[in-house]
Protein backbone atom coordinates (compact mmCIF):
# COMPACT_ATOMS: atom_id res chain seq x y z
CA UNK A 1 0.00 0.00 0.00
CA UNK A 2 1.18 3.44 -0.52
CA UNK A 3 2.11 5.40 1.99
CA UNK A 4 1.52 9.57 2.36
CA UNK A 5 2.60 11.41 4.51
CA UNK A 6 1.93 15.24 6.17
CA UNK A 7 3.49 18.18 6.98
CA UNK A 8 1.03 20.99 8.44
CA UNK A 9 2.93 24.30 9.12
CA UNK A 10 0.50 27.66 9.78
CA UNK A 11 -2.38 28.18 12.20
CA UNK A 12 -5.15 26.45 13.16
CA UNK A 13 -7.22 27.16 9.84
CA UNK A 14 -4.44 25.75 7.53
CA UNK A 15 -4.80 22.39 10.06
CA UNK A 16 -8.39 21.79 9.14
CA UNK A 17 -7.38 21.85 5.36
CA UNK A 18 -4.80 18.98 6.10
CA UNK A 19 -7.58 17.18 8.32
CA UNK A 20 -9.58 17.67 4.92
CA UNK A 21 -6.88 16.29 2.53
CA UNK A 22 -6.59 13.51 4.75
CA UNK A 23 -9.70 12.48 4.55
CA UNK A 24 -9.85 12.45 0.92
CA UNK A 25 -7.05 10.24 0.78
CA UNK A 26 -8.09 7.76 3.19
CA UNK A 27 -11.15 7.37 0.94
CA UNK A 28 -9.14 7.08 -2.19
CA UNK A 29 -7.25 4.16 -0.55
CA UNK A 30 -3.94 5.61 0.93
CA UNK A 31 -2.39 4.58 3.99
CA UNK A 32 -1.44 7.86 6.11
CA UNK A 33 1.59 7.21 8.07
CA UNK A 34 3.09 10.08 10.53
CA UNK A 35 6.70 8.89 9.97
CA UNK A 36 8.22 10.79 6.64
CA UNK A 37 10.92 8.03 6.33
CA UNK A 38 8.23 5.24 5.64
CA UNK A 39 6.50 7.72 3.36
CA UNK A 40 6.44 7.20 -0.74
CA UNK A 41 4.80 10.99 -0.67
CA UNK A 42 4.85 13.75 1.65
CA UNK A 43 2.39 16.65 1.22
CA UNK A 44 3.75 20.01 2.55
CA UNK A 45 0.42 22.35 3.90
CA UNK A 46 2.36 25.36 3.68
CA UNK A 47 1.79 28.77 5.72
CA UNK A 48 3.28 32.09 3.39
CA UNK A 49 1.62 34.87 5.88
CA UNK A 50 4.70 36.18 7.18
CA UNK A 51 8.33 36.39 6.23
CA UNK A 52 9.30 33.54 8.58
CA UNK A 53 7.03 31.13 7.88
CA UNK A 54 7.48 31.72 4.34
CA UNK A 55 11.06 30.20 5.45
CA UNK A 56 9.81 27.42 7.35
CA UNK A 57 7.89 25.92 4.45
CA UNK A 58 11.06 25.66 2.03
CA UNK A 59 13.30 24.96 4.74
CA UNK A 60 10.79 21.81 5.12
CA UNK A 61 10.70 20.95 1.69
CA UNK A 62 13.92 20.99 1.55
CA UNK A 63 14.71 18.52 4.46
CA UNK A 64 12.12 16.38 2.86
CA UNK A 65 14.43 16.13 -0.25
CA UNK A 66 17.28 14.29 1.45
CA UNK A 67 14.49 11.92 1.93
CA UNK A 68 14.06 11.75 -1.94
CA UNK A 69 18.15 10.97 -2.32
CA UNK A 70 17.96 8.42 0.25
CA UNK A 71 14.95 6.91 1.39
CA UNK A 72 11.80 6.02 0.05
CA UNK A 73 10.40 8.67 -0.44
CA UNK A 74 8.88 9.29 -4.42
CA UNK A 75 7.88 12.82 -4.14
CA UNK A 76 7.16 16.17 -2.64
CA UNK A 77 3.53 17.62 -2.89
CA UNK A 78 3.15 21.45 -1.88
CA UNK A 79 -0.30 22.98 -1.14
CA UNK A 80 -1.48 25.77 1.12
CA UNK A 81 -0.71 29.37 1.03
CA UNK A 82 2.78 29.54 0.08
CA UNK A 83 1.68 26.98 -3.12
CA UNK A 84 -0.69 29.46 -3.60
CA UNK A 85 1.22 32.46 -3.74
CA UNK A 86 4.17 31.43 -5.52
CA UNK A 87 3.16 28.80 -7.56
CA UNK A 88 5.36 30.12 -10.70
CA UNK A 89 8.71 30.39 -8.43
CA UNK A 90 8.09 27.25 -6.37
CA UNK A 91 7.82 25.15 -9.99
CA UNK A 92 10.72 26.51 -12.12
CA UNK A 93 12.57 27.30 -9.06
CA UNK A 94 12.30 23.98 -6.74
CA UNK A 95 12.84 20.96 -8.54
CA UNK A 96 12.17 18.78 -5.21
CA UNK A 97 8.55 19.46 -5.68
CA UNK A 98 6.81 17.45 -7.80
CA UNK A 99 2.88 18.82 -7.50
CA UNK A 100 1.81 22.32 -6.13
CA UNK A 101 -1.96 22.80 -5.08
CA UNK A 102 -3.47 26.51 -4.62
CA UNK A 103 -5.55 26.48 -1.99
CA UNK A 104 -8.55 26.60 -3.99
CA UNK A 105 -7.67 22.95 -5.31
CA UNK A 106 -7.11 20.96 -1.86
CA UNK A 107 -10.16 18.72 -2.96
CA UNK A 108 -7.88 17.11 -6.00
CA UNK A 109 -4.76 16.03 -3.55
CA UNK A 110 -6.13 12.60 -4.55
CA UNK A 111 -5.43 13.35 -8.15
CA UNK A 112 -2.18 14.85 -7.76
CA UNK A 113 -0.62 11.88 -5.39
CA UNK A 114 -1.66 9.86 -8.48
CA UNK A 115 0.22 11.62 -11.26
CA UNK A 116 3.18 12.05 -8.91
CA UNK A 117 3.60 8.18 -8.49
CA UNK A 118 2.95 7.75 -12.49
CA UNK A 119 6.08 10.13 -12.16
CA UNK A 120 4.18 12.99 -13.56
CA UNK A 121 4.41 16.74 -12.43
CA UNK A 122 0.81 18.15 -11.40
CA UNK A 123 -0.45 21.75 -10.72
CA UNK A 124 -4.01 22.96 -10.05
CA UNK A 125 -4.80 26.29 -9.15
CA UNK A 126 -8.58 26.74 -9.27
CA UNK A 127 -10.71 29.56 -8.23
CA UNK A 128 -10.26 29.88 -4.57
CA UNK A 129 -13.52 31.96 -4.39
CA UNK A 130 -15.41 29.25 -5.53
CA UNK A 131 -13.47 25.98 -3.33
CA UNK A 132 -15.90 23.72 -0.82
CA UNK A 133 -16.10 25.24 2.63
CA UNK A 134 -15.92 22.49 5.30
CA UNK A 135 -15.90 18.72 3.81
CA UNK A 136 -15.78 15.55 5.96
CA UNK A 137 -12.28 15.32 7.61
CA UNK A 138 -9.85 13.68 10.14
CA UNK A 139 -9.09 14.92 13.14
CA UNK A 140 -5.47 15.56 14.25
CA UNK A 141 -5.84 17.56 17.17
CA UNK A 142 -6.54 15.07 20.69
CA UNK A 143 -9.64 13.41 20.43
CA UNK A 144 -11.24 16.02 23.41
CA UNK A 145 -11.00 19.00 21.22
CA UNK A 146 -11.08 20.18 17.54
CA UNK A 147 -11.00 23.36 15.50
CA UNK A 148 -14.55 24.19 13.60
CA UNK A 149 -13.51 26.63 10.57
CA UNK A 150 -16.72 28.76 10.28
CA UNK A 151 -15.60 30.71 6.77
CA UNK A 152 -12.75 31.27 4.50
CA UNK A 153 -11.03 34.12 3.15
CA UNK A 154 -10.95 38.12 4.48
CA UNK A 155 -12.20 41.46 3.57
CA UNK A 156 -10.39 43.02 6.23
CA UNK A 157 -7.81 44.69 3.48
CA UNK A 158 -5.43 44.93 6.45
CA UNK A 159 -2.17 47.02 4.22
CA UNK A 160 0.14 44.63 6.21
CA UNK A 161 -1.77 41.08 5.42
CA UNK A 162 -1.33 39.26 2.21
CA UNK A 163 -4.36 36.95 3.02
CA UNK A 164 -6.75 38.81 0.57
CA UNK A 165 -4.74 38.01 -1.60
CA UNK A 166 -4.10 34.06 -1.26
CA UNK A 167 -7.75 33.31 0.15
CA UNK A 168 -9.69 35.50 -1.54
CA UNK A 169 -12.75 37.61 -0.08
CA UNK A 170 -14.72 36.73 3.20
CA UNK A 171 -17.01 33.54 3.11
CA UNK A 172 -19.36 32.22 5.31
CA UNK A 173 -20.59 28.67 5.49
CA UNK A 174 -24.12 28.39 6.47
CA UNK A 175 -25.16 27.56 9.94
CA UNK A 176 -26.74 24.45 8.95
CA UNK A 177 -23.62 23.42 7.62
CA UNK A 178 -21.74 24.22 10.12
CA UNK A 179 -24.15 22.82 13.27
CA UNK A 180 -23.85 19.48 11.39
CA UNK A 181 -20.00 19.22 11.37
CA UNK A 182 -20.22 20.47 15.46
CA UNK A 183 -22.60 16.92 15.98
CA UNK A 184 -20.27 14.89 13.64
CA UNK A 185 -17.20 16.31 16.14
CA UNK A 186 -18.87 16.02 19.11
CA UNK A 187 -20.09 12.15 18.21
CA UNK A 188 -15.86 11.96 17.99
CA UNK A 189 -16.15 12.60 21.09
CA UNK A 190 -15.08 16.13 21.07
CA UNK A 191 -15.44 17.92 24.28
CA UNK A 192 -13.96 21.77 23.43
CA UNK A 193 -14.92 23.58 19.88
CA UNK A 194 -12.64 26.40 19.14
CA UNK A 195 -14.68 28.44 16.47
CA UNK A 196 -11.96 29.89 13.79
CA UNK A 197 -11.78 32.26 10.82
CA UNK A 198 -9.68 34.68 9.75
CA UNK A 199 -12.24 37.28 11.31
CA UNK A 200 -14.59 35.53 12.84
CA UNK A 201 -16.60 38.41 14.05
CA UNK A 202 -17.57 39.02 10.74
CA UNK A 203 -19.52 35.36 10.49
CA UNK A 204 -22.79 35.87 8.35
CA UNK A 205 -22.19 39.65 6.90
CA UNK A 206 -21.77 38.20 3.79
CA UNK A 207 -25.04 35.46 3.56
CA UNK A 208 -27.71 37.22 6.27
CA UNK A 209 -26.54 40.41 5.81
CA UNK A 210 -25.63 40.95 9.09
CA UNK A 211 -23.59 39.57 11.85
CA UNK A 212 -24.06 35.94 12.89
CA UNK A 213 -21.98 34.91 15.32
CA UNK A 214 -23.96 34.82 18.35
CA UNK A 215 -26.85 32.98 16.42
CA UNK A 216 -24.52 30.38 15.40
CA UNK A 217 -23.31 30.01 18.75
CA UNK A 218 -26.70 29.55 20.17
CA UNK A 219 -27.54 27.17 17.38
CA UNK A 220 -24.61 24.57 17.88
CA UNK A 221 -25.51 24.97 21.89
CA UNK A 222 -29.41 23.73 21.23
CA UNK A 223 -27.77 20.73 18.66
CA UNK A 224 -25.18 19.60 20.90
CA UNK A 225 -24.04 19.43 24.31
CA UNK A 226 -20.60 20.57 24.04
CA UNK A 227 -19.19 21.96 27.03
CA UNK A 228 -16.77 23.70 25.88
CA UNK A 229 -17.29 26.48 22.78
CA UNK A 230 -14.27 28.97 22.53
CA UNK A 231 -14.39 32.22 20.09
CA UNK A 232 -11.04 32.91 18.65
CA UNK A 233 -9.44 35.95 16.47
CA UNK A 234 -13.24 38.25 16.75
CA UNK A 235 -11.99 41.82 15.67
CA UNK A 236 -12.64 44.98 18.27
CA UNK A 237 -14.90 46.42 15.73
CA UNK A 238 -17.53 43.79 14.95
CA UNK A 239 -17.98 42.43 18.61
CA UNK A 240 -21.74 43.41 19.01
CA UNK A 241 -23.55 44.36 22.38
CA UNK A 242 -25.47 40.56 21.06
CA UNK A 243 -22.61 38.79 20.99
CA UNK A 244 -21.19 40.30 24.58
CA UNK A 245 -24.49 39.09 26.30
CA UNK A 246 -23.94 35.79 24.53
CA UNK A 247 -20.64 35.66 26.23
CA UNK A 248 -22.06 36.53 29.75
CA UNK A 249 -25.39 34.66 29.68
CA UNK A 250 -24.33 31.77 27.65
CA UNK A 251 -22.73 28.84 30.44
CA UNK A 252 -21.00 26.93 27.84
CA UNK A 253 -19.44 29.73 25.58
CA UNK A 254 -15.98 30.37 27.09
CA UNK A 255 -15.31 33.11 28.97
CA UNK A 256 -12.23 33.91 26.59
CA UNK A 257 -12.05 36.08 23.59
CA UNK A 258 -9.31 36.51 21.41
CA UNK A 259 -9.20 40.08 20.21
CA UNK A 260 -6.37 41.07 17.22
CA UNK A 261 -5.46 44.96 18.15
CA UNK A 262 -2.14 45.27 16.65
CA UNK A 263 -1.87 48.92 17.64
CA UNK A 264 -2.82 51.63 19.61
CA UNK A 265 -1.91 54.69 17.57
CA UNK A 266 -4.25 56.20 15.57
CA UNK A 267 -1.78 57.37 13.39
CA UNK A 268 -0.62 53.41 12.85
CA UNK A 269 -3.67 51.81 13.09
CA UNK A 270 -4.61 54.16 9.97
CA UNK A 271 -1.99 53.35 8.35
CA UNK A 272 -2.85 49.29 8.57
CA UNK A 273 -6.40 49.91 7.62
CA UNK A 274 -7.53 48.60 10.89
CA UNK A 275 -11.07 49.23 11.21
CA UNK A 276 -11.46 51.00 14.45
CA UNK A 277 -9.36 53.78 16.29
CA UNK A 278 -7.87 53.34 19.70
CA UNK A 279 -11.01 55.13 21.81
CA UNK A 280 -13.21 51.87 20.19
CA UNK A 281 -10.16 49.60 20.67
CA UNK A 282 -10.32 50.68 24.54
CA UNK A 283 -14.27 50.77 24.30
CA UNK A 284 -14.25 47.27 23.07
CA UNK A 285 -12.52 46.15 25.99
CA UNK A 286 -14.19 47.96 28.59
CA UNK A 287 -17.75 46.51 27.36
CA UNK A 288 -16.45 43.22 27.53
CA UNK A 289 -14.61 43.25 31.14
CA UNK A 290 -17.89 44.97 32.60
CA UNK A 291 -20.33 42.52 31.02
CA UNK A 292 -17.88 39.09 31.94
CA UNK A 293 -15.85 40.46 34.76
CA UNK A 294 -13.67 37.19 35.13
CA UNK A 295 -13.05 36.98 30.84
CA UNK A 296 -9.92 35.93 29.81
CA UNK A 297 -8.93 38.55 26.81
CA UNK A 298 -5.93 37.52 24.45
CA UNK A 299 -4.49 40.09 21.76
CA UNK A 300 -1.55 40.42 19.08
CA UNK A 301 0.36 43.72 18.54
CA UNK A 302 2.72 44.25 15.35
CA UNK A 303 6.13 46.12 16.34
CA UNK A 304 8.19 47.70 13.95
CA UNK A 305 4.83 48.95 11.11
CA UNK A 306 6.48 51.84 8.83
CA UNK A 307 7.46 54.88 10.37
CA UNK A 308 6.27 53.81 13.57
CA UNK A 309 7.96 56.24 16.02
CA UNK A 310 9.06 56.33 19.81
CA UNK A 311 6.05 57.62 20.35
CA UNK A 312 3.88 55.73 19.03
CA UNK A 313 5.90 52.33 20.31
CA UNK A 314 5.78 54.53 23.69
CA UNK A 315 1.53 54.53 23.42
CA UNK A 316 1.56 50.69 22.75
CA UNK A 317 3.67 49.97 26.14
CA UNK A 318 1.44 51.99 27.82
CA UNK A 319 -1.71 50.63 26.69
CA UNK A 320 -0.24 46.86 27.78
CA UNK A 321 0.64 48.07 30.84
CA UNK A 322 -2.63 49.59 31.72
CA UNK A 323 -4.85 47.02 29.76
CA UNK A 324 -3.10 44.13 31.30
CA UNK A 325 -4.35 41.50 28.76
CA UNK A 326 -4.36 37.84 30.21
CA UNK A 327 -2.45 36.84 26.95
CA UNK A 328 -0.36 38.80 24.55
CA UNK A 329 1.02 38.24 21.39
CA UNK A 330 3.58 40.41 19.57
CA UNK A 331 5.38 40.10 16.14
CA UNK A 332 7.58 42.27 14.42
CA UNK A 333 6.50 43.51 10.80
CA UNK A 334 7.23 41.79 8.16
CA UNK A 335 6.91 43.36 4.28
CA UNK A 336 5.03 41.24 2.25
CA UNK A 337 5.35 42.02 -1.14
CA UNK A 338 2.38 43.33 -3.05
CA UNK A 339 1.05 44.17 0.25
CA UNK A 340 0.38 48.54 0.20
CA UNK A 341 2.62 48.65 3.44
CA UNK A 342 5.31 47.18 1.64
CA UNK A 343 5.70 50.40 -0.48
CA UNK A 344 5.23 52.64 2.44
CA UNK A 345 8.57 54.95 3.26
CA UNK A 346 9.53 54.81 6.75
CA UNK A 347 10.28 50.98 6.75
CA UNK A 348 12.51 50.05 10.23
CA UNK A 349 15.72 48.14 10.69
CA UNK A 350 15.34 45.00 12.06
CA UNK A 351 17.37 45.68 15.24
CA UNK A 352 14.70 48.30 16.17
CA UNK A 353 11.90 46.16 15.35
CA UNK A 354 13.52 43.24 17.75
CA UNK A 355 14.33 45.50 20.59
CA UNK A 356 10.79 46.62 20.65
CA UNK A 357 9.40 42.84 20.41
CA UNK A 358 12.05 42.23 23.53
CA UNK A 359 10.43 45.12 25.36
CA UNK A 360 6.77 44.60 24.84
CA UNK A 361 7.24 40.66 25.83
CA UNK A 362 9.10 41.66 29.16
CA UNK A 363 5.90 44.03 29.97
CA UNK A 364 3.74 41.10 28.95
CA UNK A 365 6.15 38.65 31.36
CA UNK A 366 5.41 40.77 34.39
CA UNK A 367 1.52 40.82 33.98
CA UNK A 368 1.15 37.38 32.78
CA UNK A 369 3.08 36.19 36.48
CA UNK A 370 1.33 38.20 38.66
CA UNK A 371 -1.88 37.23 37.27
CA UNK A 372 -0.52 33.50 37.69
CA UNK A 373 0.10 34.29 41.25
CA UNK A 374 -3.62 35.65 41.81
CA UNK A 375 -4.68 31.87 41.14
CA UNK A 376 -2.91 30.43 43.78
CA UNK A 377 -5.27 29.03 46.08
CA UNK A 378 -8.16 29.10 43.35
CA UNK A 379 -10.07 26.11 42.04
CA UNK A 380 -10.16 25.71 37.75
CA UNK A 381 -11.66 23.57 36.57
CA UNK A 382 -8.98 21.79 33.68
CA UNK A 383 -9.53 20.08 30.25
CA UNK A 384 -6.93 16.79 31.10
CA UNK A 385 -5.09 16.50 28.00
CA UNK A 386 -2.61 13.95 29.02
CA UNK A 387 0.52 12.33 31.57
CA UNK A 388 4.00 13.42 31.44
CA UNK A 389 6.22 10.44 32.77
CA UNK A 390 9.08 12.73 33.14
CA UNK A 391 7.89 14.94 35.72
CA UNK A 392 5.14 12.83 36.79
CA UNK A 393 2.23 15.27 36.73
CA UNK A 394 -0.62 15.57 34.65
CA UNK A 395 -1.40 17.95 32.19
CA UNK A 396 -4.12 19.83 30.49
CA UNK A 397 -5.82 23.90 30.10
CA UNK A 398 -8.39 25.64 32.04
CA UNK A 399 -10.97 27.32 30.24
CA UNK A 400 -8.53 30.46 29.98
CA UNK A 401 -6.05 28.59 27.67
CA UNK A 402 -6.67 28.14 24.05
CA UNK A 403 -4.54 25.08 22.77
CA UNK A 404 -1.40 25.72 21.32
CA UNK A 405 -0.93 29.44 21.89
CA UNK A 406 -1.68 29.71 25.39
CA UNK A 407 -0.08 27.64 28.71
CA UNK A 408 -1.12 24.88 30.44
CA UNK A 409 -1.99 23.74 33.62
CA UNK A 410 -0.09 20.60 35.49
CA UNK A 411 -1.17 18.89 38.33
CA UNK A 412 -0.95 15.65 40.30
CA UNK A 413 -4.21 13.41 40.93
CA UNK A 414 -3.98 10.39 43.29
CA UNK A 415 -6.39 8.93 40.84
CA UNK A 416 -5.45 7.95 37.03
CA UNK A 417 -7.22 10.15 34.72
CA UNK A 418 -7.56 9.71 31.27
CA UNK A 419 -7.21 12.41 28.43
CA UNK A 420 -10.33 14.30 27.77
CA UNK A 421 -11.73 13.95 31.25
CA UNK A 422 -12.44 17.19 33.60
CA UNK A 423 -11.18 17.39 36.95
CA UNK A 424 -10.92 20.75 39.34
CA UNK A 425 -7.62 20.99 40.56
CA UNK A 426 -6.58 23.62 43.19
CA UNK A 427 -3.40 26.06 42.07
CA UNK A 428 -1.18 25.86 44.00
CA UNK A 429 2.02 27.34 42.72
CA UNK A 430 2.64 30.27 39.63
CA UNK A 431 4.51 30.14 36.97
CA UNK A 432 5.53 32.96 34.49
CA UNK A 433 2.86 31.16 31.89
CA UNK A 434 1.52 27.97 33.43
CA UNK A 435 -0.05 26.74 36.23
CA UNK A 436 0.67 23.73 38.90
CA UNK A 437 -1.90 22.24 40.94
CA UNK A 438 -3.37 19.07 42.77
CA UNK A 439 -6.95 16.84 41.99
CA UNK A 440 -9.27 17.92 44.62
Amino acid sequence: MIKVGFVSLGCSKNLVDTEVMLKKLIDAGYEITPEDTEADVVIVNTCGFIQSAKEEAIETILDLAWLKKNRNLRAIIATGCLAERYREQILTEMPEVSAVLGVGSLSRIAEAVEAVLRGESFSAFDDKEKSPLGGERVLTTPEHTAYLKIAEGCDNRCTYCAIPLIRGGFRSRRIEDIVAEARELEALGVKELNLIAQDTSRYGLDLYGEYKLAELVRAICSATAIPWIRLLYCYPDKITDELVAELAENPRLLKYMDIPVQHISDRILSLMNRHGDSDLIRDTVKRLRDAVPDITLRTTAIVGFPTESEEDFEALCAFIKETEFDRFGAFTYSAEEDTPAAAMQGQIDGQTMQDRYDTLMEIQLEISARKNEAKVGRTLTVLCEGYDPVSEYYYGRSEADAPDVDGKVWFTSTKKLTAGSFVSVKIKEAMDYDLVGIVK
